[in-house]
């Protein structure tokens, strides 16, 4: 993580922005800018990327990927019906 600080703030106030922001928003700061003006401070911030699973409904299930089904569950998802979205204005 990178802390930049404009103007006089100690050690102790620094980890305290950075506890604050995480503990809020439960999320891994990447870069926190801290501008101190007197008894105000700004605090700009990014945070670091959350990894992302797609997840879709199968057969009844919500599942990110289907690696841990058996055969019975992977042959019912072959065997599905998968419906197009045509809209039926093709005729028009």
């Amino acid at each position: 993580m990178s802390v930049r600080i404009t103007g006089n703030a100690p050690l102790k106030e620094q980890a305290a922005y950075v506890d604050y922001l995480e503990n809020k928003y439960n999320r891994k700061l990447k870069t926190l800018d801290i501008n101190i003006d007197g008894e105000y401070a700004d605090l700009n911030y990014e945070f670091e990327q959350v990894p992302f699973e797609r997840i879709r409904r199968i057969t009844g299930y919500l599942v990110g990927t289907m690696d841990q089904w058996n055969n019975a569950k992977a042959a019912e998802e072959a065997d599905r019906v998968k419906h197009s979205l045509n809209t039926g204005m093709e005729a028009l």
